[in-house]
Parts: C-alpha cells; structure tokens; sequence
C-alpha cells in the first residue's frame, strides 16, 4: 500500500490506522462541500472523478519517512499519465500530538523545505536539462525522479489562509503536464485562474497571496508559492538545497 486511489481507500477504511481515517475523511468532507467550495477546482474534480492519488507517510521528521515518500513518488511518477487530467498525488503526514501543540507556521515551512532538500537525496535520475536548477529562475520548479511537480502543501498552522490550512501536514505533488491547458496562454487557463481567484477571495479571510502566479511568467517563482505564508510576507531566498545522492556524499567524505 503505496500509492491508493479512492475506491481503494473507501473499501479498505476500517483497517486504516485511525489517523489515516480521519486525514482522508477531513480531506474528503474539505474538497467535496458545496457549501463552502473549496477553491482549487481542478483538485475538487480530481477527487470527483478519481483521479487523485493518496499515501499516508509517517512523521515527516525521521528518515524513514523520506525514504517512504521518495519510494511513493517513483510510483506515481511511472504511472501519472494514466491516473486522467486532473491527477494529483496527496501526501498525508502523521503529525504527532508535539508538532500540533508547538508548530508554528515558520516551523511548517522549515519542515517543509527540509522534506524536499532531503527527498533529493534519494533522486534516482539528473535534474530534467529543460528545467533551470537556479529557485530564482522563473522556470524553475521542483523535479523529482525526472519529473517537474508543482507542490501545494497546507498545515494545521495556518488559520486565516484557510485554503491552506489542513488536520495533518500535507503536501500536493502535481505533475507538470496537467498544467497543459491550465496556464495564461489558454482562454480556458485564463477563465479559471479568475474562478479559482474569486474563490480564493471568498474562501480565506484574507486576499489571495501576491505570490500566486502562473508557471512561467517572468515575475513568478514556484517555490514562492509552494508554501504560502499565513500573511502576505514571504522569505527573500529559496531554502531549496538540492542535496547530492548519499554515494556521493560518502564518497567526498572519503575524501
């Protein structure tokens, strides 16, 4: 059990430990409300449609865990393409009773940031030679195993960002390619990108971050918009450090 879809998830709910309960079951009843859209419409149909992936990770402060996540992502990525237009892969993170009490969302975003620099580690292939490798470039995005992702990820932390705000820490891997026909270049990308920014608006107590562009346009940068903070602040330089794979590392040391 790896990566599931939601069939699976529903069919096998008793047996899922109970935090995976009540993170599926608090995502569910967050993307399916009516009443209170959530925001992000191509992850509401996603999940309509099952197109969506899960996995359930453990703290993502111990090793283990990254190893987890990287074996996870290699699965997805091999087989996104298949999963419909509208795939994401959610990660959900157990987030123990220390980190809910103490967690702050600066602490969310070094997490955050730590998680990636250290999935790196476990990258199996080169960075993708069409992706800058500079975070400052405004083309420059996350790549793991070869493929582009844009990450979305929500914490128990933020409060007024509610479109940001989740029960356990979770992150949103999203392929590159499903942004295809999603972008400023499309009637249909630049129609929903205003639809998704009204209910932004509506949804969160405070107006959409400034951050929040579309891949590629000169003044945007991706890693900015990752995590958002629970204001309009945002940091001045990329925590992204991409780590070299642990042979190398070893054989440096070595050295």
């Amino acid at each position: 059990m790896e990566v599931v879809d939601k069939k699976w998830i529903e069919e096998h709910f008793e047996t899922l430990p109970l935090w995976q309960q009540s993170a599926y079951t608090d995502f569910a009843a967050t993307v399916e409300d009516e009443v209170n859209t959530f925001p992000c419409i191509p992850a509401r149909a996603g999940f309509l449609s099952n197109h969506l992936r899960y996995s359930f990770i453990g703290d993502p402060r111990e090793e283990q865990s990254i190893k987890t996540l990287a074996q996870c992502l290699k699965e997805y990525g091999k087989c996104s393409q298949t999963f419909g237009k509208y795939t994401t892969h959610a990660i959900f993170f157990k987030t123990p009773d220390d980190m809910l009490e103490n967690f702050d969302v600066e602490d969310y975003r070094n997490l955050f940031w730590l998680v990636l620099n250290n999935l790196t580690k476990f990258d199996d292939y080169d960075w993708p030679e069409e992706i800058p490798t500079d975070p400052s470039h405004h083309e420059w995005e996350f790549c793991f195993n070869g493929q582009p992702y844009f990450i979305s990820c929500a914490t128990p932390a933020h409060k007024s960002r509610k479109s940001r705000h989740f029960s356990t820490l979770l992150m949103a891997f999203q392929p590159r390619w499903i942004f295809e026909e999603i972008n400023d270049s499309t009637v249909f990308g630049r129609k929903l990108k205003k639809l998704i920014r009204q209910r932004i608006s509506e949804y969160d107590a405070i107006p959409a971050h400034p951050d929040l562009k579309w891949y590629g346009q000169e003044d945007s940068y991706e890693w900015k918009q990752y995590f958002l903070s629970d204001d309009h602040g945002s940091p001045s330089k990329c925590p992204f450090l991409r780590m070299q794979n642990s042979l190398f590392s070893s054989h440096n040391e070595e050295h």
